[in-house]
């Protein structure tokens, strides 16, 4: 059945791809035949870098600079995507900004609202710019990227973990309200996958959190290649309003 997991004809666009866990979903994305979009919003000379690797891979696709939760920013990148390559039949809502570890105490309101804009306004405007053209074909492919601290209910982590827990009640819901048009929306929540971002990060809190992985080791950015291929290909058509955890266990106990 290895022809389930054939993307080719398809085009998907990955918000946040030029780096971290969004560059490896986009390159697996294009290793299984899709053609993608690869978005960015700051740092144009490491998205470049970034999409030179992807073309010398040959990977067919393009680079898009747009701020995702900006209205006019999001129909531009989507058109500029329908006229290179069609319509786009995968999208993985990825971008995300800082996620500082505060007390409630120490945030103030502008976070909070950073946060529900990338995390539910993001996904809104993709989806609405989006689904005409999903609906018109009757299939789709909307896929969120959660975290594990919804989950877990972590501390000191409050508006990050109360916009993650509003966009997986929008999946549930959309998945509902989409099924009918063929259209699936499920969300993938990794544990803490070190990236770029993460690289002043002390060896002790990253050894803390290694000794309570059942799986007995830190997550790869690869690790959510297989999970992003199997929501997005036809090997899932029946699985919708899902959030499948990508982190060796953490949240089975």
């Amino acid at each position: 059945m290895t022809h389930e997991f054939d993307l080719t004809g398809r085009t998907a666009l990955v918000t946040g791809s030029t780096t971290g866990l969004g560059r490896a979903m986009a390159f697996a994305l294009a290793q299984h035949g899709a053609s993608v979009v690869l978005n960015y919003a700051n740092n144009q000379q490491r998205a470049e870098a970034c999409f030179s690797e992807f073309q010398a891979a040959g990977h067919k696709g393009m680079l898009a600079c747009a701020s995702v939760i900006d209205e006019g920013e999001v129909d531009r990148m989507v058109s500029e995507a329908e006229a290179a390559m069609g319509g786009v039949d995968i999208l993985v809502v990825n971008a995300t900004p800082d996620q500082p570890q505060k007390t409630i105490e120490e945030y103030d309101w502008a976070f909070h609202q950073q946060m529900i804009d990338f995390f539910l306004k993001s996904p809104y405007l993709l989806t609405c710019r989006l689904l005409p053209h999903m609906k018109s074909q009757g299939w789709g492919r909307i896929i969120n990227i959660g975290s594990e601290v919804l989950a877990r209910g972590a501390g000191n982590f409050s508006p990050y973990v109360a916009a993650k827990g509003a966009q997986n009640g929008w999946t549930r819901s959309m998945a509902t309200e989409l099924a009918p048009s063929g259209i699936t929306v499920n969300m993938i929540s990794p544990g803490w996958i070190p990236v770029e971002r993460h690289s002043g990060a002390h060896p002790d809190q990253i050894e803390t959190y290694r000794s309570g992985v059942p799986m007995g080791r830190m997550g790869l950015p690869d690790d959510m290649a297989g999970a992003v291929t199997f929501l997005a290909s036809n090997a899932s058509n029946f699985i919708t309003g899902q959030n499948i955890h990508v982190n060796g266990g953490v949240t089975t106990h």
